[in-house]
């Protein structure tokens, strides 16, 4: 399917997932004017290398890459941008939804390097963990993270999730093999957290 700056893919008014606001943070359904901003912040060599890509495959973020990425949030039930006061900032998604088991995988990516470490991320988290457990009634989600990102792992251990396994050298990255930890939190331990509700 076509996707046109200054157009809406069709598939956009499929979704049934909502905008999810927050104190600075809002989930919402990707746009077409999100290439731009996602082209504008391109490819940050320390935080794709977060993600498990070597520094020397990184390549220049194009308009083409950035329309596919916007593609591929429009395209996802539960995928959303995050925006954090008011500017494009990354995306978060659930992965492998279950509804058999209530379950599902989590993914988040923030690409704008001056916002991290400032709690926005973990925000989105909580964001996405209420409408997961409240709304879709799922009863598990889990992560997977690079052994040496901690960042991530504190952000994620911040929402209450915990570290249940490594995959030893799961990932080549700049030459290296490193660890993945599987982290997961289920519905009970999210739903009696203080700040469970980000509202």
């Amino acid at each position: 399917m076509a996707f046109h700056q200054g157009t809406i893919a069709p598939t956009a008014v499929l979704r049934s997932a909502p905008a999810i606001p927050g104190r600075n943070v809002l989930l919402r359904i990707a746009t077409s004017g999100d290439i731009d901003a996602r082209l504008a912040l391109g490819n940050d060599l320390e935080i794709v290398q977060m993600f498990g890509m070597s520094k020397t495959a990184v390549k220049p973020m194009s308009r083409e890459k950035a329309t596919g990425w916007v593609q591929s949030i429009v395209s996802n039930p539960y995928a959303w941008v995050i925006e954090v006061n008011g500017k494009f900032a990354g995306e978060i998604r659930l992965d492998r939804v279950d509804r058999t088991d209530r379950r599902a995988s989590m993914a988040i990516g923030i690409y704008d390097a001056n916002i991290l470490g400032k709690g926005y991320g973990s925000e989105a988290i909580r964001l996405l963990l209420q409408y997961a457990f409240a709304d879709l009634d799922l009863h598990r989600i889990s992560v997977r993270v690079l052994a040496y990102n901690k960042r991530a792992i504190r952000a994620y251990e911040k929402c209450g999730f915990m570290i249940e396994g490594r995959e030893r050298e799961a990932a080549f990255v700049d030459g290296s093999w490193h660890d993945d930890l599987i982290m997961g939190i289920v519905d009970r331990e999210f739903l009696r957290q203080p700040s469970s509700t980000p509202h």
